[in-house]
């Protein structure tokens, strides 16, 4: 019966956003307010076969950009005509950012909300003004959803 009361007091401190630092995300939006998703995370069966590699955010032109975590911009400039803003964290994981006017330069350290830049208008495919490409990988070619960056996590009582 004590397992039981501890783990609903855990589960009422974590809904109440009362949980500790270590129980918190440690990433965020890039975008302020919480953008809508217009086009979802679809990776290829195989690297070189058409997919989705990222998510695409409604977004504003001239919209900050905000780093989703703490990291150093390890690239800001442009990329197949398109300007990108890449942000390497901790654990191998790389956020990229485009089509971003940078407000920063590589070396740069960055904290969670911390300006890259602004969103400019022209991403391919964008059913608003502007949209925000956001990507993750982990290592060189392993793309993942970013959205699981800022999803909250399921939790699940197990019966004592």
């Amino acid at each position: 019966m004590r397992s039981l009361g501890i783990a609903l007091l855990v589960l009422v401190a974590v809904l109440s956003g009362s949980a500790p630092a270590a129980a918190q995300s440690r990433f965020g939006w890039p975008l302020h307010p919480r953008p809508s998703v217009v086009r979802e995370f679809d990776l290829p069966e195989r690297n070189w076969l058409r997919g989705h590699r990222g998510v695409d955010l409604r977004a504003h032109p001239g919209q900050t950009v905000l780093s989703a975590g703490d990291g150093v911009v390890v690239f800001a400039g442009t990329v197949a005509g398109k300007p990108v803003v890449s942000v390497q964290h901790e654990g191998d994981l790389r956020t990229t950012y485009e089509p971003v006017a940078a407000a920063v330069i590589a070396g740069r350290r960055v904290a969670r909300g911390d300006p890259l830049g602004t969103v400019e208008v022209g991403h391919d495919d964008c059913p608003a003004d502007a949209c925000l490409h956001w990507g993750l990988r982990r290592d060189r070619d392993d793309y993942l959803d970013p959205l699981r960056l800022v999803r909250a996590a399921v939790i699940r009582l197990k019966p004592v």
